[in-house]
């Protein structure tokens, strides 16, 4: 008779943070550090810090999703991804609990350097963000049930992550800031969109009205499609309209990781083949952000203001 080895606390704790989806918090701070620097601003200690909220931040929302939707039913024995810890019994709500608010504590530390660096807007930007990250699944409204997860994703991850990391190095909400961040809050919301298509039915069960489940499979599908379409569109759009220069093309050197998932994506056939193309996606964001954040920094060099 064989027993499953349980595995380590730090394991444990490791697994329930999902580092797999850590780069949807990195990619957007590395453009917002390019935009910086095309503008003539790198400071290091800010974006540390920026590097260190988004981190956490990201983290807080993982054990907070993992205790809410295991509170709601959302995490049941049907479940098509990963196993969560609290589902498992691998940590109980209260460690939960005690988790995210240690993520949030923490990432309060290092947001209180911004805000003496940013100013009032970053405290408000930094309290709206913690109670987006735990708001998610919790709380009386939790609007990754009503609908409303990408447009949140693609607002903290996109406009404020790239357009506030930029300011903060800067000093000035600029243009090109914004401009920036809807690629990248695309690309990230669309982990967003494969993590729905694929729940579809789990979500249903549980009574989670994402976009997916309101409007079909099919919807989904042109969704995530529509986002990374748009999200390569837009450095061609830059520099077309001479915001920027060629440099900042060089995010198109990733299109060959999107074919094969937009592929599987429209594929028929089982859910659980969507995890491959979670993992994918994610991998697909940091490495168009990495390349972006470069080319918007070889812009300066290039001639770009």
């Amino acid at each position: 008779m064989t027993t499953t080895p349980v595995p380590s606390t730090a394991r444990i704790w490791l697994q329930a943070s999902r580092p797999a989806t850590l780069p949807a918090a990195l990619g957007p701070v590395l453009v917002g550090l390019g935009v910086g620097i095309a503008q003539g601003a790198f400071q290091p200690a800010v974006a540390v810090a920026c590097l260190a909220v988004a981190l956490l931040l990201q983290i807080a929302a993982n054990l907070s999703n993992d205790l809410f939707d295991h509170r709601s039913g959302a995490d049941s024995t049907d479940r098509l991804g990963p196993p969560r810890a609290a589902a498992s019994g691998l940590l109980s709500v209260r460690q939960l609990a005690i988790g995210t608010v240690v993520a949030l504590v923490l990432a309060a530390c290092f947001g209180m350097f911004l805000v003496a660096v940013g100013g009032p807007i970053l405290l408000v930007l930094g309290l709206l963000a913690i109670v987006a990250a735990v708001a998610y699944t919790g709380g009386p409204f939790p609007y990754g049930y009503r609908g409303l997860g990408e447009v949140a994703v693609f607002c903290f991850f996109g406009l404020v992550a790239v357009s506030g990391t930029a300011y903060l190095q800067t000093g000035a909400w600029t243009a090109l800031g914004f401009a920036s961040a809807i690629p990248v809050g695309l690309l990230v919301t669309a982990i967003l969109v494969v993590n729905n298509l694929r729940d579809i039915g789990p979500d249903t069960r549980a009574d989670k009205r994402t976009l997916a489940v309101m409007f079909g499979a099919r919807f989904a599908q042109r969704e995530y499609l529509a986002m990374l379409l748009v999200a390569y569109a837009v450095p061609v759009v830059l520099v077309v309209a001479g915001v920027a220069r060629y440099p900042v093309l060089l995010p198109l050197l990733s299109l060959p990781l999107a074919t094969p998932l937009v592929r599987v994506v429209f594929a028929q056939g089982d859910p659980r083949r969507l995890n491959p193309v979670l993992k994918g996606t994610a991998r697909l964001q940091l490495v168009f952000a990495a390349l972006f954040a470069l080319g918007l920094a070889l812009h300066r060099s290039a001639g770009g203001t």
